[in-house]
């Protein structure tokens, strides 16, 4: 049976492996490694993390050069990735490579989602001011995102039940439940 994957990218240091080791906080038979160090290149470790029979999660390495072949490869070249999580710091807002990878996965036409990390680090003021200026350039400039940003702080838990049940339903594990 195909596996059904989700893909989680960002800059460096965006909060990838901590925000996967936060969705798989409920599976304690899952060991999901984070590193206290930001690394370029591929884990040596293997990225796949397994949640349940049906899905793979994986985080890529930091897309430092979002329009790498590899990157492109990863992205491009799996029929069973439903969906792609670009991971943007709560703190600093929209950077260059944000930007570069979001004009990939419009060209390649992946759809993707949007998620606010660290947003226990980030002032009130300042998260407002980040996520208008993120729903504004999904509403200008993107075609293949999903409309709604999910916000998320791995470290408190914040966002992250929304975000795992989002993730069950793209891959097919939320029952739905009919209307009567």
């Amino acid at each position: 049976p195909l596996l059904l994957q989700v893909c989680f990218i960002g800059r460096s240091n965006v909060g990838k492996s901590s925000l996967i080791r936060a969705l798989f906080s409920l599976s304690p038979e899952v060991e999901v490694r984070v590193s206290k160090t930001p690394r370029i290149g591929p884990r040596r470790e293997g990225g796949d993390k397994l949640l349940g029979n049906l899905k793979r999660q994986e985080n890529v390495p930091a897309m430092v050069a979002a329009s790498s072949r590899l990157a492109q490869a990863l992205l491009w070249q799996r029929r069973s990735l439903k969906r792609t999580f670009l991971l943007v710091d709560g703190v600093v807002g929209l950077q260059k490579t944000d930007h570069i990878a979001v004009e990939m996965l419009e060209e390649f036409g992946i759809p993707y989602v949007m998620v606010l990390t660290k947003i226990d680090r980030a002032s009130r003021g300042l998260l407002l001011k980040n996520v208008l200026e993120i729903q504004e350039f999904v509403k200008e400039k993107t075609q293949g995102c999903f409309p709604q940003l999910f916000l998320v702080s791995s470290l408190e838990f914040s966002g992250v039940h929304l975000l795992r049940c989002f993730v069950a339903h793209v891959t097919g594990n939320l029952p739905t439940v009919e209307a009567s």
